[in-house]
């Protein structure tokens, strides 16, 4: 204990670090202040948003901290700013003006991305902001009578854009001036405030029942958390070997015998993005279910039902394997093993015993899909474990979310993310780390290159 805080006083002895994590408190309050500010003429009383994080309404108000459901000035949160950007990396992907921003345009070319995704996002907005108002204007009782459809619309679209835009400066400046990724921790910030609440109730409702199944859930809820932390930072690193390295201005060439130098490849290298398209998929039986049997839904067929219940069997399975599936394409998406090969060929390197060009491409792709098997079937436990702990251990569902799926994941990868850029601060000024053992990105010696692929 005396150790830790120790490393807190470190930490604030720092001043470059210390003023970065004010400043990215101060914001952090600023945002969650905007998703209580009510838009004008509405009656957030009135509205009825469901918490189930599987319901696209759920889903939404939980990444935005509930201001969906306050029908607040940033109810849409982060969140066009994020779906413009998967829209431009799956361009990336597929267009080649958006390739070739991405890969061989450098620093002009990611700043024509971000004026790009900015654009987008704001088109965005006034798409899903004309939705939300008008999932708004037809609650019973949420809008004021007296409020002109016209001036009730033309006003608040352009506050809800303009919260949109104001959130994304504001993850922009927390990236600038702050610590950590500013977007992220916006997201993160927004999950994180409903926990609390859900605590809270589930440990009232072990105190009323059962005491010792309460401590059982935060052993497994913790087990969960470790392991996603392993899945998350879990790397299988392809040693390479330069064939030859100038050193200094000598006219020789040394051999790089003994040089530490590896490909990380990811056990998770699609992050949570093939959660995010699974459960879009997975919201088609209910639109299927209201076109066929209208709002009675429970009159619908049997499958459609069962597949508009996300603790059913049927939901959680099909889900599941979306979510294998989903991974192994975005994963083949992201890792270009012909781009490796050639970087290698760049740089007069190789992988021992394999041999350059066509050899070294197929040796990469054929261990990517290896480790993407153990990293798909985790994603894919992950994301139906709300499910489980809900319908079989009876966690109640606004807790239940944070044992696995979107919400564990982000929580999880903005923690390390903000601890490895704590610690590059606390190891720059010869000050120990938050961790003692293991290591975080920012401790490693190893020499890595990922970055310039």
């Amino acid at each position: 204990m005396k150790k830790f805080i120790d490393t807190l006083q470190n930490i604030w002895k720092i001043k470059e670090l210390r003023e970065r994590i004010l400043f990215t408190l101060f914001i952090l309050m600023v945002y969650r202040f905007g998703s209580f500010v009510v838009l004008p003429g509405v009656n957030a009383s009135a509205l009825d948003v469901g918490t189930n994080a599987s319901d696209i309404l759920g889903l939404i108000n939980a990444f935005t901290g509930g201001a969906f459901g306050n029908a607040a000035v940033f109810a849409l949160g982060i969140m066009p700013y994020i779906t413009a950007s998967i829209i431009i990396q799956l361009l990336g992907f597929a267009v080649p003006y958006f390739q070739k921003l991405q890969q061989k345009e450098g620093e002009s070319g990611r700043k024509k991305i971000t004026q790009l995704t900015r654009l987008l996002t704001v088109a965005i907005t006034l798409v899903q902001g004309a939705t939300y108002l008008t999932m708004i204007r037809s609650t019973p009782g949420a809008v004021d009578p007296s409020v002109p459809s016209s001036v009730f619309f033309f006003s608040n679209i352009i506050i809800l854009s303009s919260g949109t835009i104001l959130a994304m400066w504001l993850g922009e400046k927390i990236t600038d001036k702050g610590i950590g990724n500013g977007i992220s921790l916006l997201i993160m910030i927004g999950i994180i405030a409903t926990l609390p609440t859900v605590f809270t109730a589930e440990l009232v409702s072990a105190f009323n029942n059962n005491i010792f199944f309460f401590l059982i859930e935060m052993i497994l809820f913790f087990a969960i958390v470790l392991v996603t932390v392993l899945i998350v930072q879990g790397v299988r690193r392809i040693p390479i070997q330069f064939a030859k390295r100038m050193v200094g201005r000598t006219s020789g060439n040394i051999p790089a015998t003994g040089v530490r130098d590896y490909i990380p490849l990811k056990v998770n290298a699609s992050g949570v993005m093939p959660i995010i398209f699974a459960q879009a998929i997975m919201f088609l039986p209910m639109t299927i279910a209201r076109f066929a049997a209208g709002d009675d839904v429970a009159n619908s067929s049997a499958l459609l039902s069962s597949l508009n219940d996300w603790k059913s069997i049927p939901y959680n399975i099909l889900l599941f394997v979306l979510v294998v599936i989903f991974t192994y394409v975005y994963t083949a998406l992201l890792v270009n093993p012909q781009q490796y090969a050639e970087y290698l060929k760049r740089q007069n390197s190789f992988i021992p015993g394999i041999k350059p060009g066509l050899a070294t491409q197929d040796f990469i792709d054929s261990l990517t899909t290896r480790i993407t098997l153990p990293g798909s079937v985790f994603l894919g436990l992950i994301t139906i474990f709300p499910a489980i702990v809900a319908g079989v251990l009876g966690v109640n569902d606004g807790f239940a979310i944070f044992f696995g799926g979107t919400s564990l994941l982000i929580l999880v990868a903005v923690v390390l993310d903000t601890l490895q850029q704590i610690e590059s601060y606390l190891l720059m000024r010869k000050y120990d780390g938050l961790v003692k053992s293991g290591s975080l990105k920012g401790r490693s010696n190893m020499q890595t290159i990922g970055a310039g692929m």
